[in-house]
């Protein structure tokens, strides 16, 4: 019997859950970053085996949201607790239970499907260190499961794609088998783009940068992009260009680089910066650069 169905990734910033998603797919789809609110959009992931298709929706940290773009990477998260067949709250076992996970918890009492909690960082934890965060997260919620994981390792990787597996019904195959994505490859080429700009210049632009890809065409010599950068203000377009241009040259080549890996033919990337002052807050700004609550 063949399965298949849909399973929500929640939790707050950082706390792995893109560094999950890309352990199951065995192949770089969600950016990681150590900046908070990596993620804006939700990330569709689709594994499938002999036995089954699993469509993975990797979604914005939830956090107290300081503008426009915040609010909407907010209810982009929270919407995807509803029509799902499984839900994953992602916590670090290395950290205290704040105020943001006990938020996350009282939404998740709302959610269509069963609440498995993974237990993320186990690494880093002693086994009594595990058990008496295991006991703390059971007094706070009555999950389905508690599964303790490391995404960096794929520590239990493989028993929670069985638990998942047990949850689904006999379904269709929704995607062909080789997809692993239902987003346009676009949508892939600019947060490679995004990615290196936030780990290049580390907290001076972080949540300030849009990507906008303004022409993706191939031939017989390979794909040729050519990208926008926007930014807030023309000293973050400073940062983001470089001392003699060197800034953008090691963003530009780097990109390259993912998008070469994941195109699987060579690649020319052209990119240059336009500031749009206080786009995070603007309507227009926001729908023009993907992120429309509506979409979601």
């Amino acid at each position: 019997m063949f399965k298949s169905g849909f399973v929500s990734i929640v939790g707050r910033p950082n706390v792995g859950k893109s560094t999950l998603l890309n352990h199951i797919l065995e192949t770089k789809l969600a950016i990681i970053s150590s900046t908070a609110q990596t993620t804006r959009n939700t990330i569709q992931g689709i594994y499938t085996d002999d036995e089954s298709q699993i469509i993975f929706m990797d979604t914005p940290g939830i956090h107290k949201p300081q503008d426009g773009l915040g609010s909407f990477m907010n209810t982009t998260a929270l919407n995807s607790i509803y029509g799902v067949d499984v839900v994953l709250f992602i916590a670090p076992a290395d950290e205290k239970i704040g105020r943001g996970d006990r938020f996350i918890v009282e939404r998740l009492k709302e959610a269509d499907g069963p609440v498995y909690l993974l237990l993320n960082k186990i690494d880093l934890l002693s086994k009594d260190e595990i058990i008496k965060k295991l006991s703390e997260w059971k007094e706070l919620y009555s999950f389905k499961e508690i599964i303790p994981i490391s995404a960096m390792n794929g520590d239990n990787v493989d028993v929670l794609l069985k638990t998942i597996k047990n949850e689904l019904n006999e379904g269709v195959m929704y995607y062909p088998k080789d997809h692993i994505t239902d987003h346009p490859e676009k949508f892939i080429m600019a947060e490679f783009i995004r990615e290196k700009i936030l780990y290049f210049t580390r907290e001076e632009v972080p949540h300030s940068v849009a990507i906008v890809i303004e022409k993706m065409s191939e031939d017989e010599n390979g794909v040729e992009i050519m990208a926008a950068i926007v930014v807030d203000r023309p000293s973050q377009k400073g940062i983001i260009i470089g001392k003699g241009g060197q800034m953008i040259k090691k963003i530009r080549e780097n990109a390259r680089r993912e998008m070469k890996r994941f195109l699987q033919t060579p690649v020319s990337l052209e990119l240059f910066v336009k500031v749009e002052k206080n786009w995070r807050n603007k309507q227009k700004y926001l729908r023009e650069f993907g992120y429309d609550e509506n979409d979601y």
